[in-house]
């Protein structure tokens, strides 16, 4: 019996237990740093001497571990592995690769705090941010192993008189997860995972700024029980291989997490039928965001600013759906920006694998340079309310930044920034309020902070973006929950964490028997 799924429980941090057990864990991972990690084909373990170097965001000169980096023959010998994995492994029954999930779940759970503590060092992130991102990653696999059992029933269908009618799902053939750095256990572990347990093998290229926490999981699940060649494991530089992974013509599906323009150059690419092509390629997509909390002027501000402050400043900033920019009514705003302000001076930054601070260190120099570029063009767009600082002596430290009375077509209003920077504007009524939400090519996430049930009820249909939140932030999206995925420019709204995601794998069948 297949228990009901149950979201995976946050550590409190402020139980002394939990903070030495994390601590604990941080010292174990550190003994751990700079060793060489291979790349997995067919279960064979690969080294190369050109490798992808992941370092500290927050301390850049300590090296987190060396990955080897794969060419072209590499995706090659992968895809053959994935091929010949598949024949197998598509007999599977949803149950047995159910199993596998199952059995990944428990060994990541019993050592959480590792994982936790592996983000830490190779992503930066802070130690709530980091147990939410591992506890993510159960979830996934525990979510998408109970949903692959239902599918495997198929659906019901009618039947005629001496005709007996049937509706399955079956795998399609291998593919390529493409995850982001952001979220580099819990992304990680959803895009491969979801394919995986509908019968498809994984070439898995992650990010070339988190490829150690990326291998953790390949060990994970061939610890579980994973069959040889359903998950090969190629990291390498996007420019070199990323065009060759999607353009493939063995590949089925591209499972994609990142940029506009990298996920609009992948669809473009994926239409494109390859020689020897017998398919049409799918491409699951999500694209990010600039994700908007409207306030009313029937509002509790102090929740307010509570919403504003944690959606926009949690990870630095660095989530397709964080908080970028907070439209205010303008009979609240001058209050909403002062609350907001007064908790964002509160926050600590800091290097999370030293201490327990609420901000680490954004994921590395490029990204620095262009937050920074953009606090720039904020101060001459808007006023600089709160914050603006930088550092990166020894690692790429950007504050939390606040700007005020911007234009709504201001381009920190409009494009996707990626950091901890939000910008305050004000609107007349609730139409305007809705408008200049609405006025991005972006449509993920957004929030609405009324007491007011009618604007609540126009907001539902009237805020376009595939995950909306009422009186809360605009993150922190739970699997089975708040399945996620947006409208526009966001992506192919493909609801990640939800009951319709693991079709996006699967092939349905109608079968149809006269007697």
């Amino acid at each position: 019996m297949v228990l009901p799924f149950k979201h995976e429980p946050f550590t409190d941090f402020k139980a002394e237990e939990n903070r030495k057990a994390f601590e604990d864990a941080l010292k174990q991972v550190q003994g751990e740093l700079g060793r060489e990690y291979p790349l997995v084909i067919n279960g064979e373990k690969i080294y190369t001497d050109d490798q992808l170097v992941s370092t500290n965001p927050a301390n850049k000169s300590q090296v987190i571990g060396s990955v080897a980096k794969a060419t072209k023959e590499h995706v090659d010998q992968a895809m053959n592995s994935a091929l010949e994995a598949f024949q197998a492994w598509r007999e599977w029954t949803p149950a047995e690769r159910a199993d596998i999930l199952f059995k990944a779940a428990a060994i990541v759970r019993r050592r959480k705090h590792e994982f936790s503590a592996w983000l830490v060092y190779d992503a930066g992130k802070p130690w709530d941010q980091a147990d939410g991102d591992t506890a993510e990653g159960i979830d996934f696999l525990e979510y998408y192993a109970r949903q692959m059992i239902e599918l495997g029933k198929g659906k019901a269908l009618n039947d005629r008189p001496n005709e007996h009618n049937t509706y399955i799902y079956q795998p399609m053939g291998p593919g390529v997860t493409i995850p982001p750095w952001n979220f580099a256990f819990a992304i990680v572990c959803g895009t491969v995972a979801a394919p995986i347990v509908a019968g498809n093998p994984v070439l898995l290229k992650p990010s070339e700024n988190t490829p150690v926490i990326a291998y953790k999981l390949v060990e994970v699940l061939e610890e579980a029980g994973l069959p040889k060649g359903v998950l090969n494991f190629v990291p390498g530089d996007p420019e070199e291989i990323g065009d060759y992974l999607v353009d493939h013509k063995d590949t089925h599906f591209i499972n994609f997490t990142g940029s506009r323009a990298t996920g609009t150059r992948i669809m473009e690419r994926a239409a494109k039928v390859q020689e020897g092509q017998q398919f049409l390629k799918r491409v699951v997509a999500e694209m990010g965001g600039k994700d908007t909390i409207i306030v009313d002027q029937d509002s509790d501000l102090d929740l307010a600013a509570d919403a504003i402050v944690n959606s926009a400043f949690g990870f630095s900033g660095q989530k397709c759906s964080a908080c970028s920019r907070a439209i205010i009514h303008e009979n609240v705003y001058d209050e909403v920006l002062e609350k907001a302000i007064a908790l964002t001076k509160k926050l600590t930054v800091g290097n999370p694998s030293e201490e327990n601070v609420y901000m680490g260190a954004v994921v590395n120099q490029k990204q620095f340079d262009k937050i920074k570029d953009y606090i720039e063009i904020g101060k001459n767009e808007g006023v600089l309310a709160y914050g603006g600082e930088t550092d990166h002596t020894n690692g790429y430290l950007v504050y939390p930044t606040i700007f005020k009375d911007l234009d709504p077509k201001a381009r920190i209003m409009q494009e996707e920034i990626f950091g901890p920077v939000v910008a305050f504007a004000k609107a007349k009524d609730f139409d305007e309020l809705l408008e200049i939400a609405n006025n991005t090519e972006y449509g993920l996430t957004g929030a609405v902070i009324s007491n007011n049930r009618a604007h609540l009820n126009r907001a539902r249909y009237d805020f376009h973006v595939g995950n909306l939140y009422f009186n809360r932030g605009c993150t922190a999206a739970i699997v089975g929950y708040h399945p996620f995925g947006g409208f526009k420019m966001s992506g192919t709204d493909s609801k990640a964490g939800g009951p319709d995601y693991l079709q996006h794998f699967l092939e349905a069948k109608t079968v149809s028997e006269m007697f």
